[in-house]
């Protein structure tokens, strides 16, 4: 005899179903609707939007295929969000049948569990007990920590508010707008094609870039605004009373300022680009700072996706913005190319050549190589040569 499952943690879980089958979704919430609370999504985009909202969901039940984004890209999405309560959420994958392949590579993208759709009720309640369980000991940890952070708001080494610190600050100037029909903005902002300067310049370079990043941007926030790093080449900044159209125009200072910033390190110099995504208490309809905090990086996100140095906020396109730094180095052109933004460095391939032109030619003397100079030298003759050396 299977016995009850009637703890009080186990019926108040929420479990969100993401599967694109409507009689799959609703079997699952048939068999586990008096035990869970429940919310269904048809596709991985749908259940990440949802995740980013709703900071009750605490289990993912996925179907491994979907369209718009299929169960591996929504793990893939959650484990590394830099919101820790959605990082850290438990994902039972949900798959027709038992293929070891979409198992290993289920577990590898960070999932939790796995099961077949033909799972009976009494494992299955099982598993999401399990699940839920975890997750609100992982939630209970995570608030003794913040609680810990919380007693010292400014990170020693950055100079800047704790995430932690942030976040419970921005309840309570979101409480306090509230109050007075006030409202509160959310900015997210991104380092363009972060992993690739990781990757060409090294994790040692890039925190000095980080850190120069941080104190450029401290100087554009006002006092009565708090600003963090919350993950690898993303701040947050939260900022009261002022409007969705003004905190637009905040982030475009602020990417304007860094797009014309150059940073230089042994003869090389790097320019870099923002992604920025904006929330607002009022435009979004927002009850707190996590669900704004979400919206921001969703959008951040997008903005980044839609090829960077662009501010996104809610509806709409996203206000893109050409390239403001003069002619792009060679450092920069390798580093858009790398990262597929060959649009980008096409325009400026005439100033590129000629700045590459007495390299090639010392090349070609030295070794003999069968360089075309001449074919070189007509494409470098539309190069704008008085902004070369600024």
């Amino acid at each position: 005899m299977s016995t009850p499952l009637n703890s009080d943690d186990v019926v108040h879980a929420k479990v969100l179903v993401v599967d694109d089958s409507r009689m799959v979704r609703a079997s699952i919430i048939k068999r586990i609707r008096d035990r869970f609370e429940c919310r269904e999504e048809a596709d991985g985009e749908a259940g990440w939007a949802a995740l980013l909202v709703d900071d009750a969901i605490q289990v993912v039940l996925s179907d491994l295929s979907m369209p718009h984004l299929d169960g591996y890209g929504l793990l893939q999405r959650i484990r590394s969000s830099h919101i820790q309560r959605i990082a850290d959420i438990p994902v039972i994958m949900i798959s027709g049948d038992e293929d070891d392949a979409a198992r290993e590579r289920a577990r590898s993208l960070g999932a939790t569990d796995f099961i077949t759709k033909g799972i009976g009720t009494v494992e299955l309640l099982a598993r999401i007990e399990s699940a839920s369980r975890m997750n609100k000991t992982v939630r209970q940890l995570a608030d003794s920590r913040d609680a810990l952070a919380a007693a010292s708001p400014i990170d020693p080494d950055s100079g800047m508010a704790t995430p932690q610190y942030m976040e419970r600050h921005g309840e309570q100037l979101l409480s306090a707008a509230v109050r007075s029909h006030g409202q509160v903005s959310v900015l997210i902002v991104g380092i363009d094609n972060f992993t690739d300067i990781v990757r060409s310049f090294g994790r040692h370079v890039t925190d000095l870039i980080m850190r120069k990043l941080a104190k450029v941007l401290a100087t554009k926030v006002r006092k009565e605004d708090t600003f963090s790093q919350i993950g690898d080449g993303q701040f947050a900044v939260i900022t009261p009373d002022i409007s969705l159209q003004s905190a637009e125009q905040f982030a475009n200072r602020m990417r304007s300022v860094i797009a014309a910033t150059a940073m230089q390190y042994r003869g090389q110099t790097l320019r870099i680009s923002l992604n920025i995504g904006v929330a607002n208490s009022v435009a979004d309809n927002a009850e707190s700072v996590s669900q704004m905090l979400g919206l921001a990086v969703a959008r951040a996100d997008m903005a980044h996706r839609d090829g960077g140095n662009a501010v996104r906020s809610s509806g709409g396109e996203p206000q893109k913005f050409a390239w403001t730094a003069g002619i792009v180095s060679i450092e920069r052109a390798l580093l858009l190319i790398k990262s597929g933004a060959r649009a980008e460095v096409e325009p400026q391939l005439p100033a590129l050549i000629y700045r590459l032109l007495p390299l090639l030619e010392l090349i070609s003397v030295k070794h003999d190589c069968d360089i075309p100079l001449d074919c070189l030298r007509a494409l470098a003759a539309g190069a704008d040569t008085s902004l070369l050396d600024k």
